[in-house]
């Protein structure tokens, strides 16, 4: 079993998975923005829809909140959605101001064909990578936002 990396050493480490995990977002963010021409979905709409297919019906202050983005921008991505009949507003009845966002039929045809494409494209990524390297860089990734997290609480007064 290996050792864990002392704390100086593991800050460097870290700096270099942000520093590799920058280009990559930024070229996925690139094609599928590119995609958009095709599928009619902004990047922020897409992103709207695939968190109501996965995780069902939200508020727009939980799409938020879920995806670290201001309730303004997430409301003006629900409201182009709704504009092309992807999403509905529905009665929400824990809070009677603030309605629960629904994917429509149209909406899950939608992102499915734009996961769809992804899908193909991630799979053109090839390599030998296997099912446990993945699985370590995904508990990597999602152990560093948890502590961003709590760091983040720590400093918000």
């Amino acid at each position: 079993m290996s050792t864990p990396l002392d704390p100086d050493s593991l800050a460097d480490r870290l700096a270099e998975v942000y520093v590799a995990l920058g280009p990559v977002y930024r070229r996925v963010a690139r094609i599928v923005e590119k995609d958009e021409e095709l599928s009619g979905l902004s990047v922020g709409v897409r992103n709207v829809l695939d968190q109501l297919r996965r995780d069902g019906e939200r508020t727009v202050p939980q799409l938020a909140r879920a995806q670290e983005l201001s309730r303004q921008f997430v409301q003006r991505m629900v409201h182009d959605a709704r504009s092309e009949g992807w999403v509905e507003l529905t009665d929400n009845p824990a809070h009677r101001r603030s309605s629960l966002v629904r994917l429509t039929p149209a909406g899950a045809a939608a992102i499915d064909a734009v996961t769809s494409r992804e899908h193909a494209l991630l799979g053109r990524v090839g390599g030998d990578l296997t099912a446990e390297e993945l699985g370590a860089t995904l508990r990597v990734l999602h152990h560093m936002d948890h502590a961003l997290v709590e760091i983040e609480q720590e400093r918000t007064p």
